[in-house]
C-alpha cells in the first residue's frame, strides 16, 4: 500500500517579512509539520500558498489529503480550498492556534475533517491524520448512501407514473402494467426505470 500523498497549504514566508516574530513562529510551525509528516512516513508532494493558483495545483498533484497550517483565522485559505476541492472532495486537516468557535464552525462547514488547535506536535500528527481520514471516508459513505437512496426514490416515482399510464391507457391491473413494463425493459435490454422514463417522454411528446 502506497504512502498517503499530502500537500501542505500555508502562509508564504518571504524575505521581506521573515524577520517578524509571528512569521518566524509560522516558519517554525511549518518546519515542525514537515518533519512530523516525514517521520510518520507520509509523501509530501508540495508546500503551497493559498492563492488563486491553488485549485489548478491540486488538480495537477492529485493529493490524498490536504493539510492547512494557519496561525490564526484561516477564512481566506478555506475559500481557496473549497474552490479547489469542489468537484473532487478530499480529507482536509487544519492545524491552527485559533480557538474561535465561529472560525471552527466555518471550517467544518467548508469541509474540514479535523480542526486541531495548538496540536502541532510530531507524535500527534499520524493519529490525527488517521482519524481525519477515517471520518472523511465515513462521511463520503453516508453521502453516497444518501445519493443512492434519493436516486432509487426518483426511479420508483418514474416507474409508478409509467405504470399508472399503462393502467389507464390499456385498462390493465397494477400487476399487469408492471409485468408489461418488465417485458418491455427485457426486450429493449434496459433497466425498468429507463423504459418507464421513455414511456413518459413519449407521452409528453404526444400530449
Amino acid at each position: 500500500m502506497r504512502n498517503l500523498r499530502i500537500i501542505i497549504v500555508n502562509t508564504v514566508i518571504t524575505a521581506a517579512n521573515a524577520g517578524d516574530v509571528a512569521q518566524r513562529a509560522q516558519a517554525a510551525r511549518a518546519q515542525a509539520l514537515r518533519e512530523g509528516l516525514q517521520e510518520a512516513g507520509y509523501d509530501i508532494l508540495a508546500s503551497l500558498p493559498a492563492d488563486m493558483y491553488l485549485p489548478d495545483q491540486i488538480a495537477q498533484l492529485q493529493p490524498d489529503m490536504i493539510i492547512i497550517d494557519a496561525e490564526s483565522d484561516a477564512r481566506d485559505v478555506l475559500e481557496h480550498i473549497v474552490v479547489a476541492t469542489r468537484d473532487e472532495r478530499r480529507p482536509i486537516v487544519l492545524f491552527t492556534e485559533s480557538e474561535d468557535e465561529q472560525s471552527m464552525e466555518q471550517a467544518m462547514r467548508a469541509g474540514v475533517s479535523a480542526y486541531i488547535v495548538a496540536g502541532l506536535k510530531a507524535d500527534r500528527i499520524k493519529p490525527v491524520l488517521n482519524v481525519a481520514l477515517a471520518r472523511f471516508k465515513q462521511e463520503q459513505k453516508l453521502l453516497t448512501e444518501l445519493s443512492d437512496t434519493k436516486h432509487k426514490l426518483a426511479e420508483r416515482k418514474v416507474i409508478e407514473r409509467a405504470k399508472g399510464l399503462l393502467m389507464a391507457r390499456h385498462r390493465l391491473t397494477e400487476d399487469q402494467a408492471y409485468q408489461k413494463l418488465r417485458n418491455m425493459a427485457m426486450n429493449k435490454n434496459l433497466k425498468l426505470a429507463e423504459i418507464a422514463q421513455r414511456i413518459l417522454d413519449v407521452e409528453d411528446l404526444l400530449g
